[in-house]
């Protein structure tokens, strides 16, 4: 609750109304939720003439009060009134809480104009037995005659009932703070209180330690010869208002302070403390009795106040019993700190201790604001409890005193708002806000106040702050202007994206199976030699090893179709696997098997090692990878060792691919394993030339090779063997069998000559044909057929 009575202290706000102000605040960002207002239209002071006997009523009296300007006759059934009082007299058409209206009425006969009120009847008082016992309210002798009873009691307040955002910081949580919101608002300056006060020559003699990192800033101050009493009226009218019970002077100076600094303070009797104060952290276990004589009992996590030996006080939550201010106390040690914010809330929630101290720790504190409650104490406990202040001060301060200051253009602010606001505007809301600013060259220089520790020093929260002055209502209707980008997939999941696109296109359907294995699962297809990771305590045996391969996991989908009668599977798979050394590899696993061409008239074709072979070059090239991989011989157990090979990219092994070995199945079974993240972003840019203009001339040649001789190899010798007019080589038959030798086979190359600026001649052709058979025959001991 904010009191505006309160607020008009450091702020003009006479001319406003208060529900026309309120309006203006929830428009700037902070939301009113409720507008509490104890003034009533109607009421006036009276005083009572003349009271006899209603004539028709045991218990009711005939009154004659003095309004000022009139007499009223009031019937009035209080068992306290009588002549010569002072009251508060509703007259009229005046509405009570409750809408209640005062009218002109006869009762039991006898006419009546007005009300003489008790403060339960005006809702500023409880209704209670002991509240109705007690009558009408009695006035003191000199209230004046017709004027506001409200305003002569100090009760005429209105209060702000507030719905704070849980971003906005600690200045909304007391009223200087909020009278700087108003101050922006209505383009005014804030007055602060008085600081000063008198000190004595003795200088504070007093030992401070602080020996946590969880308190960055302690002030101690100490104070003398205090007399406990009642504290004046309006501090009590403006804690009861605030919703906190007047205790006496000294406590209510504490709380006074914070609801205008919003720093909290701790008053400790100095005589029960002692000459020594250490701030620590809590011991596990530790006990301390706290002002509500409860034993509360800490952990590590909590901070203390100590005498150096024992807890006195529980920090940012509650006081110890040990060192509580009573009616006893003369000599005073003020505490005024800064502690973590996150502790404090930790400790207030785990101890059930939430306090108007601890939310305002929790919010975070301002150390210049800390030193000003420090002051303000001293000044009104001077001024009101008559103490004498030593001179000086102790202080720990490990505080960021470094300015928060952002420099920004005015577009910078533009671009985040969406609208196009004047720089003799932005200067406009920033004077309104006091925040110290330059412009030089068209670029702002802000320096922000330590009193909003909300805001940091980034255009962001500048331009918010710049937005919700200019006024929301102000933004225009747009639409946005921002730049548009073409919707795609990033980084793996762009490649997965279109490896998975290309394979569905080659025939292969998408399978999905679990990460976890069995342990026989796990020891097959390891052609990585990676060790995996065996869970400690597996729901089941079946699934107790994380995978490093997919292989075995197709393997089982493999089987599941064979039992079920599909014979033509061509499956695959992309996912994650993991070894013991916690490495995440993305893997693209197919297994193919059948017939992968169905044509009844022609007749099927059935998969082999090159259909595979050849769909894992398709990927490759469609991902950029064109004569950059090649396929090295690998011996893999799990393989058949005449029919598997390792695919190298860039030098690089990034896979594998083979036929699934006869010891394992008697099934032709062809697989094949490529390492994702190994190709992930290794693609160059596609270069481009220009087509052939010319014809090209075709040669076909075949050997017969020994079986043991790579064909890689061969096409590698024809490349070298040829000048720049060879553009293509390709394998267009193998053949073992009838007239070849058992171990030989029979290869077929197909070459394409073309010329880049002419035709090619025969000539030039042959010569360069002729070169290329006997390089062949010569570097691999080949036999060149139907020469």
């Amino acid at each position: 609750m904010i009191s505006l009575n309160w607020v008009g202290d450091y702020i003009d706000i006479k001319d406003q109304d208060v529900h026309e102000l309120a309006t203006k605040i929830t428009k700037a960002g902070i939301n009113i939720e409720a507008v509490v207002s104890h003034q009533i239209n109607g009421l006036v002071i009276g005083s009572v003439e003349h009271v006899e006997d209603h004539p028709d009523s045991d218990h009711l009296h005939v009154c004659k009060v003095d309004i000022g300007k009139d007499t009223l006759q009031i019937v009035c059934g209080a068992h306290n009134v009588r002549e010569g009082i002072k009251v508060i007299v509703a007259t009229v058409g005046t509405v009570l809480p409750g809408d209640f209206e005062i009218k002109q009425s006869k009762i039991r006969g006898v006419e009546s104009n007005g009300m003489i009120c008790a403060l339960f009847e005006l809702g500023l008082e409880e209704k209670t037995d002991e509240t109705y016992a007690k009558g009408i309210t009695e006035l003191d002798s000199d209230a004046p005659v017709g004027e506001d009873p409200l305003v002569y009691l100090g009760l005429d307040d209105t209060l702000y009932d507030l719905d704070i955002h849980k971003h906005r910081n600690n200045d909304c949580y007391y009223h200087i703070g909020f009278a700087y919101e108003i101050a922006c608002i209505l383009n005014r300056k804030v007055t602060l209180p008085s600081l000063e006060f008198k000190t004595l020559k003795d200088k504070i003699k007093f030992n401070l330690k602080v020996d946590t990192d969880k308190c960055t800033y302690y002030m101690a101050r100490e104070v003398r010869n205090v007399k406990i009493g009642e504290s004046p009226d309006f501090i009590k009218k403006r804690l009861l208002a605030a919703g906190m019970r007047p205790i006496n002077n000294v406590v209510d100076i504490s709380n006074y302070v914070m609801l205008e600094f919003g720093q909290p303070l701790h008053f400790f009797d100095k005589d029960k403390l002692g000459d020594t104060i250490v701030v620590r952290d809590a011991k596990e276990g530790e006990e301390i009795v706290t002002l509500d004589g409860k034993t509360r009992k800490l952990d590590s996590s909590d901070i203390v106040i100590t005498d150096g030996k024992k807890a006195v006080c529980i920090a940012g939550v509650m006081g110890g019993e040990n060192t509580e201010v009573d009616e006893n106390t003369k000599n005073i040690l003020i505490e005024s700190a800064i502690f973590d914010p996150v502790r404090i809330r930790y400790t207030s929630r785990k101890l059930e201790l939430p306090s108007e101290a601890s939310i305002r720790y929790g919010k975070g504190l301002s150390y210049e604001y800390t030193e000003m409650a420090s002051k303000r104490a001293c000044h009104l406990l001077e001024k009101y409890a008559g103490a004498e202040i030593l001179d000086g001060y102790e202080l720990v301060d490990h505080e960021d005193h470094n300015e928060k200051v952002l420099t920004f253009k005015p577009e910078d602010v533009d671009s985040i708002l969406g609208i196009t606001i004047s720089e003799e505007d932005m200067k406009h809301e920033l004077e309104r806000l006091d925040f110290p600013y330059t412009v030089k060259n068209g670029e702002f220089k802000v320096t922000i106040p330590r009193r909003r520790l909300d805001i940091d020093a980034n255009v962001n929260d500048i331009a918010e702050e710049i937005g919700r002055l200019y006024g929301y209502n102000n933004l225009v209707s747009s639409l946005p202007s921002i730049p548009v980008r073409r919707g795609e997939y990033i980084g793996d999941v762009k490649y997965r994206k279109i490896v998975s696109k290309r394979l569905r296109s080659l025939g292969l359907s998408e399978v999905k199976t679990y990460t976890l294995v069995s342990p026989d699962m796990a020891k097959q297809f390891n052609y990585e030699e990676k060790d995996p990771v065996v869970l400690p305590n597996p729901m089941s045996v079946d699934k107790s090893v994380v995978r490093t391969t997919l292989i075995p996991s197709l393997m089982n989908v493999y089987e599941y179709n064979k039992a079920r009668g599909v014979k033509d599977v061509s499956i695959y798979e992309i996912a994650k696997t993991y070894d013991s050394q916690y490495n995440e590899v993305s893997k693209i696993c197919a297994l193919m098997t059948g017939d992968y061409v169905f044509n009844d008239w022609r007749g099927n074709q059935a998969i082999d090692f090159y259909v595979v072979k050849g769909i894992v070059e398709n990927v490759l090239d469609y991902m950029g990878y064109e004569k950059r991989y090649s396929f090295v011989r690998s011996n893999c157990p799990d393989f058949h060792p005449g029919v598997q090979a390792n695919i190298v990219l860039d030098g690089k092994p990034i896979g594998i691919i083979g036929k699934v070995h006869p010891h394992i199945t008697k099934k032709d079974i062809f697989i094949f394993e490529l390492d994702l993240n190994s190709i992930f972003g290794r693609t160059s840019k596609l270069k481009y030339k220009e087509a052939f203009k010319y014809p090209s001339i075709q040669k076909d040649m075949a050997y017969i090779f020994d079986k043991s001789i790579d064909v890689e190899d061969v096409m590698k010798t024809i490349q070298k063997a040829s000048n720049k007019t060879l553009q293509e080589v390709k394998v267009f038959d193998v053949y073992e069998g009838e007239n070849i030798a058992p171990d030989k086979k029979s290869v077929a190359f197909n070459l394409v000559f073309n010329g880049v600026d002419r035709t090619l001649t025969d000539e030039e052709v042959m010569d360069s044909f002729n070169k290329i058979i006997d390089k062949v025959v010569i570097t691999h001991h080949a036999e060149l057929r139907d020469k």
